[in-house]
């Protein structure tokens, strides 16, 4: 079952999207938001599974879908939490800058909470007022849970999971050195995130989803050319079941709360950083670690982070090559 929200008030209106992303119907005749359907989801997810059943075999009315008209799935949300599920991530950023990473790196993730109040869609722009504070993308995957109890295990926290979709966390990457130095975390440093334009349920990805984890490739381009190509179950380090159990473990998760995976990452093959696209590699799922390898390699990052014009598409496709999300694309605009 796939799962959208048209622009409507400050939360928006459900809706229920076809498979194949070509169709919709109005939802909320059952329940008006997403939000309101995640507060009591064992009640409404029959009938709106019923909903999809039906607008599958043509025999409601339906709607053209365009992805370009839809909200963010969540508007807002109680919570938005994002790991850093993928170590190698992590241990780059530290050799470019010459800091060995810590043991505990690996059996305890890193998280920060971010601002929940205002989730954008797949095709708003990203709001820059300077293009010096470094701005950029980050491809990720994120579920979105029911009510998690505290002190949840991990695999308690996987039957918690009731939607999956996409992220692009938007980072100003030259201001986050300045808050990390506070010793206080994120603020000003992580703008509005953007996500796809549908959610789906855990179901709907078959065998890709296993063990709390999504084996797919995250297909990024950046103004029109291949840049990233990571796939997204291969090295992650924590799945979500860990990531939510991580987050639970001194209180009680919210129905309707977003956890993403951090910034997708794969090592070559001989266990070198990654290559680019366009030289035969994974590529990378943000510019700063693109930049972390040039440093590493030549002592100096040359690759420009965002500006004003550029476009980010963040996408991911099943077996048959068709999109199961919804791209996310979004131009850099000034604010």
């Amino acid at each position: 079952m796939k799962l959208a929200s048209l622009p409507q008030g400050r939360d928006g209106r459900l809706i229920v999207v076809s498979h194949d992303l070509a169709w919709y119907t109005d939802a909320d005749h059952i329940v008006p938001t997403l939000q309101a359907a995640l507060d009591q989801w064992e009640y409404y997810e029959p009938a709106l599974r019923r909903l999809s059943s039906e607008l599958e075999a043509a025999a409601i009315p339906q709607k053209r879908f365009h992805e370009r008209e839809a909200a963010a799935p969540l508007p807002r949300a109680f919570q938005w939490a994002d790991g850093s599920a993928y170590v190698n991530h992590v241990e780059l950023v530290r050799q470019a800058r010459g800091a060995t990473l810590p043991d505990s790196f690996w059996h305890d993730p890193l998280m920060y909470q971010g601002g929940s109040d205002d989730l954008r869609g797949a095709r708003e722009p990203i709001t820059l007022a300077d293009e010096a504070w470094g701005c950029d993308m980050e491809a990720e995957v994120c579920v979105i849970t029911g009510d998690v109890p505290q002190g949840a295990s991990a695999a308690d926290a996987l039957a918690c999971i009731r939607l999956v979709g996409l992220v692009n966390d938007v980072s100003l990457r030259n201001l986050v050195p300045g808050e990390l130095a506070k010793g206080f975390g994120f603020v000003q440093s992580k703008p509005a995130t953007h996500f796809s334009p549908v959610f789906v349920t855990p179901d709907e990805l078959d065998e890709a989803w296993s063990g709390g984890k999504l084996s797919l490739t995250a297909v990024v381009d950046l103004n029109g050319q291949p840049f990233g190509r990571a796939e997204a179950g291969e090295e992650m380090t924590f799945d979500f079941g860990t990531l939510i159990a991580h987050l639970a473990k001194t209180r009680r998760i919210g129905a309707g709360s977003i956890i993403g995976s951090g910034t997708i990452s794969n090592r070559d093959p001989d266990g070198s950083p990654g290559r680019p696209v366009a030289a035969g590699g994974r590529g990378y799922s943000c510019i700063a670690e693109l930049r972390m390898v040039e440093t590493i390699a030549t002592g100096e990052a040359r690759t420009p982070f965002l500006r004003w014009g550029d476009t980010v598409r963040i996408d991911m496709r099943d077996a048959k090559g068709r999109s199961i999300f919804g791209a996310i694309e979004n131009e850099v605009v000034r604010a």
